[in-house]
């Protein structure tokens, strides 16, 4: 199978499932009360979500910046700013045709020749910084969880957390040794954007008068952060809204609300991503830093 045929495969089987996903969600929920908490939501709110979004996405940018400077890619944060944002757009709207990261991996190993196993390395260990701060955030709203989801567990919640740096430490000093230096820095970006998007559906739910089980739904939304990374659906349509929604099952929450938050957060996400398209037609001019 050529590339281009394997491409337009996987695109449709990625909009099948996420058709698939999402005509299932709503055969279990009623649209239309989804429709009436959407209607209700507070414009004020939307926007700061939508600020603290976009703060967070600067601050994953300035996190992969840091391992581009690691395997010598001096990059302006400009330049890697409008390269990240370019991603986003590709990652939602193209992602059939040439993936966010692939074309970042690309862009960045035809004009510096850095290597393409430290370019995929870096790309991959950005992406796993970002995994290890949710799932540490996870598992400390897990403990705090109410009526004792987790009980008998909570002992193992925390240790899970230090357990879970050290091997991330280890897998970057054992197998990529060169970008170690971007470690710490790393994990003080990722602790900071994690947190912020996390005040960012906090907003979502202020927004949609929100105001019972929000540590439940913030753990179920770090859930569907995880399942979301899985490259089966486009954009993570659906999975998300199938995690929330069983979620909402599973601690008792209300699932009409929790479609909503979904739905509300991914369209923060397209509405951000789209002003890539500026990039698509422009392509950034990436710039390294003076004397570099």
């Amino acid at each position: 199978m050529t590339d281009k045929r394997r491409k337009i495969s996987t695109t449709a089987l990625k909009i099948i499932v996420s058709v698939a996903l999402t005509y299932f969600i709503f055969t279990k929920i009623n649209f239309s009360d989804v429709l009436e908490v959407l209607k209700r939501a507070k414009a004020g709110y939307l926007i700061l979500a939508i600020l603290l979004f976009i703060i967070s996405k600067a601050l994953n940018a300035f996190r992969l910046n840091l391992y581009f400077h690691a395997i010598g890619v001096q990059l302006t944060q400009i330049s890697n700013l409008k390269l990240y944002l370019l991603g986003m757009f590709y990652n939602l709207f193209l992602p059939g045709g040439i993936g966010g990261d692939a074309y970042k991996g690309y862009v960045i190993q035809k004009k510096y020749r850095s290597g393409t196993k430290k370019v995929v390395a870096v790309l991959l260990l950005d992406r796993l910084s970002g995994m290890l701060f949710i799932f540490i955030y996870a598992c400390l709203l897990a403990i705090f969880l109410p009526d004792n989801t987790f009980l008998g567990y909570n002992w193992l919640l925390g240790l899970a957390i230090p357990i879970g740096i050290a091997g991330f430490w280890f897998l970057n000093k054992i197998w990529f040794s060169y970008t170690l230096k971007a470690f710490w820095g790393s994990f003080i970006y990722s602790g900071i954007l994690q947190a912020t998007q996390l005040l960012a559906v906090v907003c979502i739910l202020r927004a949609l008068s929100i105001t019972l089980n929000e540590i439940a739904y913030l753990f179920v939304f770090l859930i569907s952060s995880i399942v979301s990374v899985v490259p089966l659906t486009i954009g993570g349509i659906g999975s998300r809204e199938v995690t929330f929604l069983y979620g909402a099952k599973w601690l008792g929450l209300n699932a009409d609300s929790s479609i909503a938050i979904s739905m509300v957060f991914f369209l923060i996400t397209a509405l951000v991503s789209l002003f890539g398209i500026y990039h698509h037609f422009n392509k950034p001019r990436l710039e390294v830093i003076a004397d570099q």
